[in-house]
């Protein structure tokens, strides 16, 4: 077990000297710690990030040295930018960019930096204080592996806030930029608005997608204008499919019909498809696609599918939330919270991607599931299960995070032998 936390405190070393590269030495430094106390003790809290440093400084120091390197205005752009640049080619022609719109509540804080008010997603909407979050992770359909991109706080209180607009099409053109135009945009009803369409049909730069539709939008049909909803309770749904979706530990069944209609965007030339699904509500779901549809079951339920592939990554968003108890953040600086969101998309980045995908990294990723000692069941996520381990490995075997200079390095360039 010792020789297993070894190579794999060396490799979060490494991982974390590429994504800090261009920082300067002491925020490089604070990086590598956070990244491997926040693996260690599945904790946000600064404290429970310095107890496992092993460290004779004092815990009050290095909580205050952490303080100030969180605070550096540069750090969640740098953590973003290296990630992407890794994680870009692996994003596919057909890969799936869902993006979330999420939240993180902060019900009984006073003190916090620009605390504004938000809906729980957690307590069925309720209007509390916290802040919003934007997340972006790819998707292979047929895959159960996941690719973090994209993960950022932010509050409509702060000086710099222009518009949840504004914010969503920041993350849309980072990610489409490192992917050089590949991937699918999945975007719940949250992403039915004119701003976004237009970005999103720019003719010089389109980009495909499959949108939820609320309903109340005009799209045109075999040239007339006509409320989508309208539309979808006219369209013929000749298809049939049963689904199953996991909600608060139960499973329900939906009997779905779905069919098409041509359309477009009343003000865009480019022809869509909206894809009509009964089954699933009191009123027919409407999924508007950039996706040519025609008459083929298998056609229309790949893009069905690639829809219901979003309800699969809200759990990966309950699980950053979770088990690294997001909601239970103490920093009240707002820069400090929003470059914590930076240092959690490493933290999962390195899991989902680094350790799990990585060829070099398969066997030791199948030691730490081992070690979660975790009995699985329904839902099966394993992720839960990898945090559980990675703590479990070092908390068996304690020791200080190597300090070698790491900076630049290619993360993948790290040999790992088993015996």
């Amino acid at each position: 077990m010792s020789k297993l936390a070894g190579k794999l405190r060396r490799k979060i070393n490494q991982f974390s000297g590429y994504v800090s590269s261009g920082l300067d030495k002491t925020a490089q430094r604070f990086v590598r710690e956070a990244v491997y106390g926040m693996l260690c003790s599945q904790s946000v809290l600064l404290t429970e990030i310095g107890r496992t440093l092993q460290s004779t400084v004092s815990l009050k120091k290095i909580e205050e040295r952490f303080c100030r390197q969180l605070q550096k205005p540069k750090l969640w752009d740098c953590i973003h930018r290296q990630v992407l640049a890794d994680a870009g080619p692996r994003i596919g022609e057909d890969m799936l960019l869902i993006l979330d719109l999420s939240d993180i509540a902060k019900t009984y804080a006073k003190k916090m930096e620009y605390l504004a008010t938000v809906r729980d997603g957690s307590a069925d909407g309720e209007l509390t204080n916290g802040y919003w979050t934007t997340h972006v992770v790819g998707a292979d359909l047929d895959s159960t592996r996941v690719l973090p991109l994209y993960q950022e706080l932010y509050s409509q209180k702060a000086p710099d806030f222009k518009s949840e607009n504004t914010q969503i099409l920041a993350a849309i053109d980072r990610v489409h930029a490192a992917g050089d135009g590949r991937g699918i945009w999945v975007i719940d009803r949250g992403g039915d608005r004119n701003v976004l369409f237009d970005r999103l049909l720019d003719k010089q730069d389109p980009k495909e997608f499959i949108i939820r539709l609320v309903g109340d939008r005009h799209l045109l049909h075999k040239g007339a204008k006509r409320e989508a909803l309208e539309l979808a309770r006219g369209c013929k749904t000749p298809y049939s499919q049963t689904i199953v979706k996991k909600k608060d530990g139960r499973e329900i069944t939906y009997d779905l019909t779905f069919g098409y209609l041509r359309v477009r965007l009343p003000g865009h030339e480019q022809p869509l498809w909206m894809l009509v699904v009964n089954g699933y509500g009191e009123k027919p779901m409407m999924l508007l696609t950039t996706q040519p549809l025609r008459r083929n079951r298998t056609v229309l339920w790949t893009v069905l599918r690639s829809y219901i592939k979003r309800w699969g990554i809200e759990q990966t968003i309950r699980f950053v939330k979770q088990c690294y108890d997001v909601e239970n953040i103490r920093v009240l600086s707002y820069s400090r919270l929003r470059n914590m969101m930076g240092l959690l998309l490493a933290v999962f980045y390195f899991m989902a991607v680094k350790l799990d995908t990585s060829a070099k990294l398969s066997i030791m990723s199948g030691y730490i599931l081992k070690a979660a000692k975790r009995v699985f069941g329904v839902p099966d996520f394993k992720y839960y299960a990898m945090s559980d381990g990675i703590s479990a490995i070092f908390r068996r075997s304690p020791g200080k995070i190597p300090t070698s200079p790491t900076e630049g390095l290619d993360p993948n360039q790290l040999g790992i032998g088993f015996t």
